[in-house]
This record gives C-alpha cells, structure tokens and sequence, in this order.
C-alpha cells in the first residue's frame, strides 16, 4: 500500500508538472456551451479589437482632428452678399432742396464680396463688388435714373501684435499638441490593456491548475480514508481514526470547490477584457488557455529600464507636450503686450451710369434740361475695369493701452504656470524612477521565489513518502499523514502562484516602461 501511494503521488506530481494543459471541469450545463481554446497571443489580439476602452480611446485622436479642422476654418474664405431696397420722401426745406414741395429718392442695391483672414503673418483681404440704381425727382441731380457700380480690395497686415502668432494659430498648435496627447492615451489604454488581458490569461491559467491540485489532494485524502476503513475492519485501526479522515477529506472537498469558483470569477474577468459584450453566447462561451505560466529566468537592467521609461512613458511625453502648450501660451501673450500696429491698404475703382441731363446755359447757377443722354451698365462696367476713376487710401493705425494691462497679467501667470509644470515635470520623472525600480525589485524576487518554492514542494514530497512509510510501519498516525499531505497541496500551489507573480512582475516591468500601471489586473 505505502509503495502504492507513492507511485500514485508521483504520477499526479508529475502530471502537474509536466503537464502543458489541465483539463478544466465541466459544469453540470457546460457541455452544451462553446468552448474556445485561447493562446495568450489570441487573447491580447481579441482585446485589441473587441475591448471597449480601446475602442473608446481610438475615437479621441478623430475628435481632436475634428476640432483642429474647426480652428482652421477660420482662415477658410467667406463668401457675403446682400440686397437692398429703400424709398424716401423728404420735405422741401428750401429753394435749393430740389423740388417744390417734396423731393423723392428710391434706392435698389446689391453687393457680393469674399473676405478672408490669411494663416501667415495674421493678415487678412476684402475685396467686394457694389452696385446700386437709384431714381431722384430732385431736380439738381445729373442722373435719373443712375447707375452706380465699385470694386473695393482692402488688406491689412499687423506689424507688431499678431504678426507672429494670434489667437487662432495659438489654439491650432495647442490642438495639434492635444492630437498628440490623445494618440497618447491610445497608446497607453492599449498597453495597459495588453498587460491586464496577459495577467487575466495567467491568472485564469493559474486558477486552472491550482484546482488540479486541489483535486489530487482531495484524492490523497480519499484514499486514506479507504485505507483507514480497511484497517478498522482488520482491526488494525480504531474506528475513531475514520472520523478524523472523513473530516481531512470533508475540508479539501470544500477546498475544490472553492478553487472551481476562482476559475469562473478569473475566467469572467478575461471575457470581459477580450470580448463584445454585444457577441451571441458572452456569458455562456467557455474560455481554455493553452499556454501555461513559463518561467524562463531573466537577468533585469534597471538602469536600461529607467532611462527607456524616461523616454517612452506616455505620461511623461504627455507632460511634455502640456509644456508645450504652455510656451505657445507664453508665445501668444508676450506677443499681445506689444504696441497693435496694423498696415492697411484701401484701393477701389469706381463707374456711373443712368440717364443724364444734359443742360443748356442758364440765367443762374443753373441751366435748364435740354435733352438726355443714355449711358448703359456696359459703359460702368467699362469705367471699371479701364481703371478711369481710381481712389486709394494707404494707412498706419497704432494702437497701445497705457498702464497695466490684461495681456502682461496673463503673461505673468503663465509664467508662473509654465515653470510649475517643469517642477511638476521633474517630479513626475523621479516618481517614474522609482516605480520601475520598484517592478525590477519585484521581479527579481519573484524570480527567487521560484526556485525556492519549487525547492520547498520538492521537500514536502519526501516528507510525505516519509510519512506514508512511517505510518505503514506503524510508527506515525493519520494525522501526520494528513498534515504532510496538506503541507504538499500549500507547497505545490505555492509554487504555482510564484510562477504567476513572477510572470505578472515580467509584464508589469515591460508595460511600466512604456505607460503608468493601472489597478485591477
């Protein structure tokens, strides 16, 4: 029976050893539900496509391309027109009024025009083509009805404030920093993803095998119970002894059953990082690794791994580009400080049209209408484009506020803000340092503690032969056995759960280099 036992024993170690896939027990309904069999490169590739946070996280950089395009559109050209109509009566006030008791003025207008604020050097265009036909009773006026058309280009360009940088280029290259920082957060929601998903797989993967070795317990335990009835019945034993097996195996039952709860809980874990919730059969799919935990020892740069977390962090690239942001801040309001010198140039072309009076000499200032003379839109138009009646106008406006202003205060503060940042920064950096310090610490332990819990189940094994052989000679009792047996089960999932935290510590040291840990998995 002793010789028995151990050949038992060293088939369920070695199974658990050796063995690269432990089945998983099935519920009393799962054979009718879907079992999916999982590497963990299958399941860091699900999670990338079907996570919801990343698919949250991939929707930000369209939404900031979205708001660059809107802060763009201020520079895009603006079409305007209008139409106009007025009617006017007004009173005679005097001999010179032009009629007798009223005079009456009708006015058709339209214009149309384009308008446009340039993205270089803050300087913007107007150009607008203006046409008008009015009628008159006033009797001074050369033409009734007249014709009126004008082509107006006005350029402004500042010289000083808003020549380097204004308002919307000051916001289009914050935008373009936030457009940064959202393919950041990308970045780092699909890091931590990866690592939560290659965690979950391990733990579930753990859950797994810790049961098979709640299981080969539980055997153990049975089968000192069946021996423990043998003996009572050859009165070898006292039938007290069965009580106490009945309990030892009563405890592990419970022990299995527990464990069969830590592979649903670790298994619904991993289905929500890798699936759609909105997929047939969420709940119900069955989730089988095929990958177990390796344990490949490595050696571990910290140095390496610090100076690369200072490099590549996502959070401390974000922060960079917050500082960014603030020298443009710091761009745009030492610019507002200065003195607004503004260039502007008017030019414009003019033509008239209608019907003219053409009058004779008179007795007075004024002589009589003898006739009329016709002068088409085509003449205007011909007026206009020939250049006849130019008009331009060539100015310098200076602009400068006396006192303290708005823009140096705002100056000062982002000052101060800026050089809180880099402070910010700096500690940022240190806290950095120390949390990769800390994941190559917890690795290397993790890597020792293998080797010594492997040791550990390797001793607890003789024990328990030594026990079973003690107790076949008569020199031990039941329950030595039992306490070896169970000091086996803490070594064998001791070992398993070291070789979990270390493979955990290898993806927390790999991911911490690259984005900022979050909780849970």
């Amino acid at each position: 029976m002793r010789m028995f036992s151990t050949v038992l024993l060293c088939l369920l170690t070695t199974t658990f050893v050796l063995s690269p896939r432990i089945a998983v027990a099935q519920e009393p309904n799962a054979s009718s539900a879907e079992t999916r069999r999982l590497s963990v490169t299958d399941a860091v590739g699900l999670a990338l496509e079907h996570n919801l946070g990343v698919k949250v996280a991939r929707v930000n950089p369209e939404l900031q391309d979205l708001s660059i395009a809107a802060l763009r559109a201020a520079w895009a050209p603006s079409l305007t027109s209008s139409f106009g109509q007025s009617h006017t009566d007004a009173p005679a006030s005097s001999f010179l009024s032009g009629g007798d008791e009223k005079t009456t003025d009708t006015r058709l207008t339209t214009s149309v025009g384009v308008q446009q604020s340039l993205g270089w050097g803050g300087s913007s265009y107007s150009i607008g083509w203006d046409n008008s036909r009015s009628t008159t009773t006033n009797s001074f006026s050369n033409f009734s009805p007249q014709v009126n058309s004008s082509l107006n280009f006005s350029f402004v360009q500042p010289l000083l404030k808003n020549f380097s940088i204004d308002n919307v280029r000051q916001q289009i290259e914050i935008g373009r920093n936030n457009r940064s920082n959202s393919d950041l957060d990308l970045e780092a929601s699909i890091v931590g993803t990866t690592r939560s998903v290659r965690n979950a797989y391990w733990e579930l993967s753990y859950a797994i095998e810790a049961l098979e070795v709640q299981r080969q317990s539980l055997d153990l335990a049975r089968e000192s119970l069946q021996n423990n009835r043998a003996r009572v019945k050859i009165g070898t034993m006292a039938p007290i002894d069965i009580v106490e097996a009945e309990a030892e195996v009563a405890q592990r039952e419970e022990a299995v059953i527990v464990a069969e709860a830590a592979i649903d809980r670790t298994e619904d874990t991993l289905r929500a990082l890798i699936y759609d919730p909105a997929m047939r059969g969420f709940w119900t799919v069955k989730i089988e690794p095929t990958d177990r935990p390796p344990f490949v020892p490595t050696s571990v740069d910290v140095d390496s791994a610090v100076s690369n977390a200072l490099d590549r962090r996502t959070d401390l690239l974000q922060a960079r580009k917050t500082l960014e942001s603030s020298n443009v801040d710091i761009r745009y309001l030492r610019n507002q400080t200065l003195p607004e010198i503004n260039a502007k140039v008017d030019y414009g072309v003019t033509g008239i049209g209608g019907s003219q009076s053409i009058r004779g000499p008179g007795n007075g200032f004024i002589g009589p209408v003898i006739g009329t003379e016709i002068r088409p839109f085509s003449t205007v138009l011909n007026d206009l484009f020939a250049n006849d009646f130019p008009a331009w106008t060539v100015a310098l406006n200076f602009t400068y506020p006396l006192g303290n202003s708005q823009p140096e205060s705002n100056l000062a503060k982002a000052r101060i803000q800026h050089s809180q940042s880099q402070t910010q920064l700096r500690n940022q950096q240190l806290q950095v340092s120390t949390q990769v310090r800390d994941a190559a610490r917890s690795l290397t332990t993790n890597q020792k503690r293998v080797a010594s819990t492997r040791a550990s189940r390797g001793l607890q094994e003789r024990r328990l032969d030594a026990e079973e052989r003690k107790f076949a000679a008569g020199q031990s009792t039941s329950f030595f056995v039992f306490q070896a047996q169970r000091d086996l089960a803490v070594a064998q999932n001791n070992e398993l759960r070291a070789i979990l935290d270390y493979n955990k510590s290898r993806v927390d040291f790999e991911a911490i280099q690259r984005a900022p840990l979050a909780g849970g998995f």
